[in-house]
């Protein structure tokens, strides 16, 4: 028994193994054989009408005469169009599947063929029958009569005529025509623009390479002329035994001629950036600025805003040689597009500093959705490291595949900060990067009116932070833009450390960076108190009213000061203290605006819980560099695309006034450059940190210490008394500048001070009130009106 349920349970697998074979067995054999049938029969058809159309034999006359009995002297037109329908039935099966009207047009086509050829028969046999002459022929196997549309012909031309006359019967065979052509354009004039259009551009390339030919020839032709005169003159003055003082003109003439080689690269007209940067402001500070204070008024009579002679300056790479590369991408484009039954054609390439964008006409009915999932075989096709494709191309009815060029041309910053066109005056307009047309891209803090700034180590992303506070610097007053910069990485923005464009030093401790923020968002609040007590709306309008005010009294109040807040790695402080960073930066997101207090938050790592919904429906505008994933970029910009950038400041713009991101080639600004324009402001001015915004010691390190009251002074205690009741002026620049101390020494004095009741508690920018006469007087509490 055990045996025998063995062999059972072995048997029945057998059984139905080989049954679930025999299905897919028999489908395999089906197909075979149909495609077997279908080329047969097409074989078999093609040697058919080939005896035909050759007449070989008494069988081709046979099947020729046949032939002609149905529809005349269009015989071979007949034969041919049957063979062409068979071919594109078995070897092209989708052709009729997707050009399903071309079949109908071609039957209007040969139709009026049919009425045409009848009409000639008519004019030149009117009493003969085409039949009769048709039969003539097959009986005696020849070909001798012109039987014009055949039976088919005679049947329809009788009626046609009798009913339009000749005339008309024309007139119906061209819109039978038109009709006709309508109906099979879509697939016959896409295949035929494809042609032109790769004619045309290669034509256009080989012309362009000629006319540059001859314009190199030309421009050496000039150089050997100018050569040869400059040598006869040579050879003159040494004739004449004159001094020849004439060689350092000569090596000026040969350097221009260097000069004048044409470049590919698209032309941009140079803006004034130095009288933009340089002279207005200063032209404000002698007219507008009286000094309310003294070291203020120090600053802005003497201080003189950076030139761009500063930087260096990085010779522009020609990109000449990319030329034939984009004509080898344009054909490899086109043959791999072909290649999956897409009908497109290239209509121009734009080459820019990274990559090339070449726009993509699709014919009509072919789905965007078809190109955009083929950028991974674009790649492949094209040897390339990443291919972003932007369907379709905003304002335009094509698509954009960019392309990495083979190398890439370095965009310097001086080229940027010279080339730039800034619309309006504002201090904040700054140049961000290089489009693909050559144009400079800029951008205004004050219609952003927050930034975010996200990529991945080595993207360009701190090159490009270091370049807009460079841009602000060669372009404020320490009196007109401030900075708050935060720092957790420690490297990154020490450079800027005591310029006096600075509220306070780079904070890089966490815990104090937070609370640095809650001191902003303070001084939001103060600032709308201002505009509440003078009726205006914003800073704009704040510091019209006091200008009007200054110039019609003799008290000089303070214009306030825009500031920007930059934090340079927003993660490292969601880690440490999420909830309070996040609470200022929505805060000054949504209201910090008309305070004139603006936003650049950097981070590397783009994920939701370090840039979370609320921070991003708060800053609109947003720079993506390159990143790892497709999450990441959609994250920052709400689309795909950043993680196809190629980095080193390769990066896609997306500011709050347009819906589509632009990509930009990032300026490179070395550590020289930031360091000779830091100096520059350094040697002619001293920070003036402004003690409001002091976020006191960390937590971690007030617990272990211990405050020092005001009963324990500093040694400096009594000659800072005595100097501030003196000038009856407090401020902790003033310490630092007359006691020759620190700022954290300055500030510890000036607390004691107030302690002491010396001097009044720190009420913004404006310096304290002393409290104390010259005489040594204690004042009665009075307030002072302020403005």
């Amino acid at each position: 028994m055990p045996a025998k349920r063995t062999t059972k349970s072995k048997s029945k697998p057998k059984a139905k193994r080989s049954t679930a074979k025999k299905p897919s067995t028999k489908k395999s054999n089906t197909k075979f054989w149909t495609a077997n049938k279908k080329m047969a029969a097409f074989f078999g058809s093609f040697i058919i009408i080939l005896f035909a159309l050759a007449r070989l034999g008494l069988f081709g006359v046979f099947l020729y005469n046949v032939t002609r009995l149905a529809v005349g002297s269009l015989a071979i037109t007949f034969l041919l169009i049957v063979l062409f329908v068979m071919f594109m039935t078995v070897f092209k099966k989708d052709f009729f599947r997707e050009n399903k009207r071309f079949l109908p047009g071609l039957a209007l086509f040969f139709f009026g063929l049919l009425l045409v050829f009848h009409a000639k028969y008519d004019v030149l046999s009117p009493n003969k029958n085409a039949l009769v002459l048709a039969m003539s022929d097959l009986k005696k196997g020849q070909v001798t009569h012109f039987l014009g549309g055949g039976f088919l012909g005679d049947l329809f031309f009788g009626p046609a005529k009798a009913l339009f006359s000749v005339i008309g019967v024309y007139i119906i065979v061209g819109i039978l025509w038109l009709v006709a052509l309508y109906l099979m354009a879509p697939a016959l004039i896409a295949r035929l623009r494809i042609f032109l259009k790769r004619n045309i551009s290669e034509t256009r390339t080989r012309m362009a390479d000629r006319a540059e030919a001859k314009r190199a020839a030309a421009l050496l032709e000039e150089k050997a002329k100018a050569q040869e005169e400059a040598e006869r003159n040579l050879r003159a003055m040494e004739a004449e035994e004159v001094p020849l003082p004439s060689e350092p003109m000569f090596e000026e003439n040969t350097t221009s001629d260097f000069s004048e080689i044409p470049i590919a690269i698209p032309d941009t007209p140079v803006s004034p950036t130095k009288e933009m940067g340089a002279i207005q402001p200063q032209e404000e500070v002698e007219d507008d600025q009286e000094p309310i204070s003294f070291e203020r008024s120090v600053d802005n009579e003497f201080y003189q805003l950076p030139t761009i002679d500063l930087l260096e300056e990085i010779p522009t790479k020609n990109q000449a040689g990319e030329r034939e590369n984009v004509r080898k991408n344009i054909q490899i484009l086109e043959r791999t597009l072909e290649s999956f039954k897409i009908s497109a054609s290239v209509e121009s390439a734009v080459v820019g500093p990274s990559v090339t964008k070449y726009e993509i006409k699709l014919a009509t009915g072919v789905k965007v959705s078809r190109v955009v999932n083929l950028s991974d075989d674009l790649a492949l096709a094209l040897a390339a490291k990443d291919v972003r494709i932007e369907a379709p191309i905003p304002g335009k009815s094509l698509i954009g595949i960019e392309i990495p060029n083979s190398e890439v041309a370095t965009v310097g910053f001086r080229e940027l900060w010279e080339n730039a066109q800034p619309k309006t005056n504002s201090l904040l307009e700054l140049p961000l990067g290089k489009a693909l047309d050559g144009t400079i891209r800029t951008f205004d803090m004050t219609r952003m009116p927050h930034l975010l700034v996200a990529g991945s180590t080595g993207s360009g992303k701190s090159v490009a932070v270091n370049g807009i506070i460079t841009s602000i610097l060669m372009k404020a007053l320490p009196s007109e833009v401030k900075f708050l910069m935060v720092d957790p990485k420690m490297v990154e923005l020490s450079v800027y450390n005591d310029i006096p464009h600075l509220l306070i030093p780079v904070v890089t401790n966490p815990r104090k960076a937070s609370r640095a923020l809650q001191k902003v968002v303070d001084e939001m609040e103060n600032r709308y108190e201002l505009f509440s007590q003078a009726g205006v709306r914003n800073i704009a309008g704040y510091n019209e009213k006091i200008e009007k005010y200054n110039a019609q009294s003799n008290e000089k109040y303070q214009t306030l000061p825009l500031i920007v807040v930059i934090v340079d790695e927003l993660s490292d402080l969601m880690m440490v203290a999420s909830k309070e960073v996040e609470d200022a930066i929505i805060r000054l997101g949504q209201k910090a605006r008309a305070a004139g207090i603006h936003m650049i938050l950097a981070t590397q790592r783009p994920s939701v819980d370090v840039i979370s919904g609320l921070i991003k429906a708060n800053v609109p505008s947003r720079v993506a560099f390159a990143v790892s994933s497709g999450t990441d970029s959609r994250t920052i910009i709400d689309t795909n695309g950043a993680e196809k950038l190629l980095g080193r400041g390769d990066m896609l713009f997306k500011p709050i006034d347009e819906n589509h991101p632009v990509r930009l080639q990032g300026a490179f600004l070395s550590d020289s450059d930031v360091e000779s324009v830091v100096n520059f402001i350094k040697n002619q001015s001293q920070a003036d940190y402004d003690e409001s915004f002091d976020p006191g010691e960390a937590e971690e390190d007030s617990s272990r210490g211990t405050a020092a009251p005001s009963n324990s002074a500093d040694p400096l205690f009594e000659e800072a008394r005595n100097m501030v009741i003196s000038a009856q002026k407090a401020s902790t620049a003033q310490l630092q500048r007359a006691l020759k101390v620190g700022f954290n020494r300055a500030s510890d004095l000036m607390n004691e001070l107030e302690a002491a009741g010396i001097v009044g508690p720190a009420k913004g920018t404006t310096p304290r009130k002393v409290l104390v006469t010259k005489d040594g007087e204690f004042l009665e509490g009075q307030e002072f009106d302020e403005a």
